[in-house]
């Protein structure tokens, strides 16, 4: 059985110990988005969590990211819209990058 992070696992503990974790994720997610896109802005980060999360969803169980996009054809189209945003500010900061 896998081990649940003590973060997750303690009831009744204060919000301090979600808090430091909370902030900690918070700059990995940061860094992430800066390493990825050049950028840093909270929105993009949030963008950067619905591409990763998404794709991995796609990678690792493809029957659930189909039935989530035929169920949802809106929201396939503002994910796929993410998706194309984020591969373009990454080609774009790599060219960038190359330049220098």
């Amino acid at each position: 059985m896998r081990r649940v992070p003590q973060v997750f696992a303690q009831k009744g503990k204060e919000d301090s110990m979600n808090n430091e974790f909370d902030s900690k994720f918070a700059a990995l997610v940061e860094k992430y988005t800066e390493l990825l896109t050049g950028e840093i802005g909270p929105e993009l980060q949030e963008k950067v969590k619905y591409w990763a999360l998404y794709t991995y969803i796609a990678k690792s169980m493809p029957a659930l990211a189909k039935h989530w996009n035929e169920t949802y054809p809106e929201a396939k189209n503002d994910i796929m819209e993410i998706i194309k945003e984020i591969k373009q500010l990454n080609e774009a900061y790599r060219s960038s990058k190359s330049e220098e």
